[in-house]
């Protein structure tokens, strides 16, 4: 009888899963706690009830969050999608000498901590008077959002022949017009991928939130971290709970879009 063996990239596969479910199920076991119809977190709950979730939309304070997080991830993301965007193209014109300055310059606030930034932005939006309005947050969360686009939409040009954009150019088409016909949908992937990760940027963070937020643009993460220096209700983890799912689905529509269109560019072909 033949013994199995099983391949080398099985057993690298079987690793990842392993670790990756070490690293993802503590998230999701907030999941569960959100659904305990006790007055206290229990994993897993002795009884399920929504009494939470009906607790969490009748309280004008959370959702008040909400909405201000979903409106300040918004404007984030589309103020990071247009820098990030026009810096990636600037990038790729640049003479290589030169593309690693900029590219650092642009990625410098991932290496700077965030509470040094915070700190920043805070005296920087009080001076102009953007504290603890939406714009202001937006902004601010932009300047960590931009290098995640610029990021994205680089690898998806680096992967666009630029011969098509000459030939359009040849044939008469001004710049806007073979921006939007040849450049953008094949960038499309990258600027998907970079909205997806600037929205989720945004809506997650917490740091520079609980700086500039202030009381009028008070978001979810803020809430949260308020709410659990007092006490750890089941109110948090439905919070917590909405914050996953707008992650986990926006990931899965950007992948489902980004499959679609790559198989759509391989059919054409």
């Amino acid at each position: 009888m033949r013994r199995f063996k099983p391949s080398s990239q099985a057993l690298t596969q079987i690793a990842g899963a392993v670790v990756l479910a070490f690293l993802v199920m503590p998230i999701f076991a907030v999941v569960p706690a959100s659904f305990n119809q006790a007055s206290f977190i229990k994993i897993p709950p002795e009884e399920l009830s929504l009494q939470w979730y009906s607790a969490f939309i009748e309280d004008r304070g959370w959702m008040s969050s909400l909405f201000n997080s979903i409106r300040v991830a918004l404007l984030t993301t589309a103020i990071a999608l247009v820098i990030g965007t026009l810096a990636a193209l600037g990038v790729e014109r640049l003479p290589k000498r030169m593309r690693p300055f900029v590219i650092g310059a642009v990625l410098s606030p991932l290496i700077v901590p965030v509470i040094m930034i915070s700190i920043a932005l805070y005296y920087v939006t009080r001076s102009i008077g953007l504290y603890g309005t939406v714009t202001g947050l937006a902004l601010s969360h932009a300047l960590i959002c931009v290098p995640f686009v610029l990021l994205n939409v680089s690898v998806s040009l680096q992967r666009l022949d630029p011969n098509l954009a000459r030939a359009a150019s040849g044939l008469g088409a001004r710049p806007g017009y073979v921006f939007r016909t040849v450049t953008l949908p094949a960038i499309w992937p990258g600027v998907a991928s970079g909205g997806a990760f600037a929205f989720v940027l945004s809506f997650d963070e917490v740091v520079i939130s609980l700086f500039i937020a202030g009381y009028g643009a008070k978001t979810l993460p803020v809430k949260l971290w308020e709410q659990i220096r007092v006490e750890f209700t089941p109110v948090a983890a439905v919070g917590s709970t909405l914050i996953l799912t707008f992650t986990v689905v926006l990931f899965i529509l950007t992948r489902l879009s980004a499959r679609k269109r790559n198989s759509a560019a391989e059919g054409s072909q």
